[in-house]
């Protein structure tokens, strides 16, 4: 067999190994999905009619501010169950790292890359099923997207780009982290920013230094453009930007893991 072959049929047997380990505990995965579900019910139950009010509801009382606030939110939050999944992954890697099967694995004949590959696409496919389970509780709750299937397959293409390019970044902060319980914490900021971008309320109508943090971040033109796919709003360059954020977070994550995993390999 060429030395692709072996690279692929290794990254094969890592992705199945996350795999399996994702379905014989998965409170970690669920964890992921639960936050942005209750944030989504929070939001849009406890503050979405007096928010879509603001937004564009008009007088329609505070049942039309809900749904208002709803179709708003709703992109925003799964682009936080994206980040969510930053955190399993980084624990995932971790654990290996410091519980010694990572040895094993270096005494067996198999490539190196597959390790962190198995982990990567493992993540992002468990990353995207906590994806679609907040958008059938948005969709249960009332979202109705005006989306097409062409812009339902570029929305889902956007997201895996995001958990592709956050999964890379995620393996080099579980490759730092010297126990599970800081693995957990390091993901934390990545999944706080969505807070301070346009995922709750539109970045123009924050405080003036906020606004601009919000307006030049990494995660606000990634939820305008699903918001755009989705609902129909405006998307302008924000496709285009968040693609380069796409491309830029991955590959500092990639440089930064291989790095990292080839001096430890060496010590």
């Amino acid at each position: 067999m060429s030395t692709l072959t072996y690279v692929v049929h290794d990254s094969a047997t890592m992705l199945r190994r996350n795999l399996r380990h994702a379905i014989r505990y998965p409170s970690v995965s669920l964890g992921s999905a639960l936050l942005p579900v209750m944030m989504l019910l929070l939001f849009v139950y406890a503050f979405g009619g007096s928010i879509g009010a603001g937004i564009g509801a008009g007088t329609g009382g505070a049942s039309a501010g809900r749904e208002a606030y709803l179709e708003y939110l709703t992109p925003g939050i799964v682009i936080m169950a994206v980040a969510a999944g930053s955190m399993a992954t980084s624990i995932s890697v971790c654990s290996d790292m410091t519980t010694g099967i990572i040895n094993r694995f270096r005494t067996m004949n198999i490539t190196r890359s597959s390790f962190m590959t198995g982990h990567v696409l493992g993540s992002v496919v468990q990353t995207m099923v906590s994806v679609v389970f907040v958008v059938a509780v948005a969709l249960a709750v009332g979202f109705r997207p005006h989306a097409n299937v062409l812009e339902w397959a570029a929305a889902a293409g956007l997201l895996t780009a995001v958990a592709f390019s956050l999964t890379w970044l995620s393996v080099a902060l579980g490759l730092i982290s010297k126990t599970v319980e800081s693995a957990s914490n390091k993901p934390l900021i990545i999944q706080f920013m969505p807070f301070v971008g346009s995922a709750f309320v539109p970045a123009d109508s924050m405080s003036p230094g906020l606004r601009w943090f919000a307006e030049f971040q990494p995660f606000t033109p990634m939820i305008e453009t699903v918001r755009g796919l989705l609902t129909g709003s405006p998307i302008g360059q924000d496709a285009w930007i968040a693609l380069a954020w796409c491309v830029g977070i991955g590959l500092v994550g990639y440089l930064w893991s291989r790095s990292l995993f080839n001096r430890d390999a060496h010590r």
